[in-house]
């Protein structure tokens, strides 16, 4: 006779149709609060509902889901990126000190950890696919950054990026190391010396005069 638990947990079973999604969103969150290694696949398992059969149908093995959920950040974050550079305007310039607002809105989110990739890397051995997707990750936000340095005429784009690029992986790291939501700020204002100091001109308003956002 089957026990009330297993019937309790076979009642809740996720519908095969929708398992890899909640496979993925359940490893997206433990992977981001807890770290790779600390998040079992047993757990990750238990905690989206559907038959270890099922999961590894799926991911074949950790390292396959672990992929998957790089994947999905990567697309979270370049978007948020590429959407806060749009907000700034057309002004590649302007858009170059803008793309710092996304900094900010995500270390003021609850159970922020700090860049995903930064701590994927830290877990990661160098030449195993993990590690070579959070290297791509960071080549490809630079590579992006390096298109607007060169659209905004800067002198050395390669450096103004690479510069950029440096100062924002800083103010992620600062974000949950000091948890200071002025660490944003502060490193906004220092891509805007950069920026201007790249294309000879004079910064913009300082952060303090800058309209802020409700939110």
């Amino acid at each position: 006779m089957t026990p009330p638990a297993a019937k309790t947990a076979q009642a809740v079973r996720t519908p095969a149709g929708h398992a890899r999604d909640k496979i993925l969103s359940t490893a997206f969150r433990l992977f981001y609060a807890q770290g790779l290694r600390a998040a079992g696949i047993d757990t990750i398992i238990a905690e989206s509902g559907v038959a270890k059969a099922t999961f590894y149908k799926y991911f074949p093995a950790k390292d396959e889901l672990i992929l998957a959920y790089l994947e999905k950040a990567d697309g979270i974050w370049t978007g948020q990126l590429h959407a806060a550079a749009d907000a700034a305007g057309p002004d590649p310039a302007a858009r170059l000190v803008g793309l710092f607002d996304a900094l900010e809105s995500a270390c003021r989110r609850d159970g922020y950890r700090g860049c995903a990739f930064i701590n994927a890397a830290a877990e990661s051995a160098s030449g195993t696919r993990v590690h070579e997707r959070t290297v791509a990750h960071k080549q490809h936000i630079q590579a992006w950054i390096h298109g607007m340095a060169e659209e905004a005429g800067a002198r050395n784009p390669g450096q103004l990026a690479r510069s950029l690029t440096l100062l924002l992986d800083g103010g992620l790291a600062s974000g949950v190391l000091d948890a200071d939501p002025a660490a944003a700020a502060a490193a906004r204002a220092t891509a805007a010396q950069l920026v201007a100091a790249g294309l000879n001109r004079s910064p913009e308003t300082p952060d303090a005069d800058r309209p802020h956002s409700p939110n």
